[in-house]
């Protein structure tokens, strides 16, 4: 087969709100059946408040698609590219009725996850089973993550190589940051047979952009977690291992924030501005590594990923960690992969 042959590509996303009166109900939908308290979200809807109630998240999504567009346009390929989301508008659900009412019957998913483990991959798979459910005449195809993707790797490695050359001089670290996830979680994201497969996945992405930056000192953290504090979760925390290594007398932090492809809230809030203010406060100097997700060269990413999978190949990766995707129909890539855990009692901004 070839890309043609399929009737469109969907991004499917999680979704933010895009103005203050859409700030709790869009939290509600994130944590609908989990039993947070109101005022748990007014807490986490003041990151949103701060932005006039705004998410970066669709807009940036919005010129991600227009990016593909592009690339598919200069290929020659006639393929065109739907929206929706896990939690705000376009929903997932609409926009599967929306292709079934234009005739669409195989459909291409693009995530915008690079990773394994239940909220980073298998929750689409649930997006996708949703979909089908009220749009049962189109199928739908997963595409592969794509953390070890080689053009992802030189994209973030370039950025990275930027920072370390504007650092000479001074003593510094870098520090490869991700979303954190219960422990629990991350034991199980993989399955049975393959343990921590979501931590395994960020070490990997992390040492390939090091290498490729030339970097051999750096660390690996975590950030934007939310729940129970009794709860273990993925640690070092980024803002509380920025402020040992100032207690250190490091003079400068350039933070790779690896687990993210554009700039939405866990970079705007949880970066730009927590960890930013942690570092002023301190007297350390921070470089925050601007993502890729919205360059030319991440939509040629997406189309290539699309291209092998409409061929029948596993899409080329640097990476020898295990990777998943191309799954019709919501389907799981292996019986216990992914496996939903009891879900964290805490409203996660995206």
């Amino acid at each position: 087969m070839k890309l043609s042959d399929y009737d469109a590509l969907l991004v499917l996303s999680f979704g933010g709100p895009e103005g203050k009166d859409e700030v709790l109900p869009f939290l509600e939908n994130v944590t609908r059946g989990r039993g947070i308290p109101k005022e748990r979200l007014a807490k986490v809807g003041e990151h949103y408040y701060h932005f006039d109630g705004v998410s970066p998240i669709n807009q940036q999504n919005r010129t991600l698609i227009a990016n593909v567009e592009a690339e598919l346009k200069s290929r020659g390929i006639d393929l065109p590219v739907y929206f929706g989301n896990r939690n705000w508008h376009p929903l997932a659900e609409d926009t599967a009725k929306q292709l079934a009412a234009d005739g669409k019957h195989k459909v291409l998913v693009f995530a915008t996850s690079a990773w394994g483990g239940y909220s980073a991959c298998r929750q689409y798979d649930e997006d996708i089973e949703r979909m089908r459910e009220v749009a049962p005449s189109v199928n739908f195809t997963k595409l592969w993550q794509f953390f070890g993707n080689e053009r992802f790797v030189n994209q973030v490695a370039n950025e990275l190589k930027g920072a370390v050359d504007r650092a000479e001089g001074k003593n510094f670290r870098v520090l490869f940051t991700a979303h954190s996830v219960p422990d629990a979680a991350d034991l199980a994201s993989g399955g049975p047979d393959n343990p921590h497969l979501y931590s395994q996945q960020v070490a990997e992405a992390s040492r390939l952009v090091a290498e490729r930056a030339g970097v051999s000192d750096y660390e690996i953290v975590w950030q934007s977690r939310s729940g129970n504090p009794a709860t273990p979760w993925l640690e070092p925390d980024v803002v509380d291992r920025a402020e040992e290594l100032a207690d250190t007398g490091m003079e400068h932090l350039i933070c790779v924030p690896i687990g993210f492809i554009t700039d939405h809230m866990e970079v705007v809030w949880d970066l730009d501005t927590e960890l930013k203010q942690a570092c002023e406060a301190k007297g350390v100097s921070l470089d925050r590594v601007a993502t890729v997700g919205l360059t030319s060269q991440f939509a040629a990413m997406v189309v290539d990923l699309a291209e092998a999978v409409a061929r029948g190949e596993e899409p080329a990766s640097l990476s020898t960690v295990t990777v998943q995707g191309c799954t019709e129909n919501g389907a799981p890539c292996r019986p216990g992969c992914c496996a939903p855990q009891q879900r964290p009692t805490g409203a996660r901004p995206q």
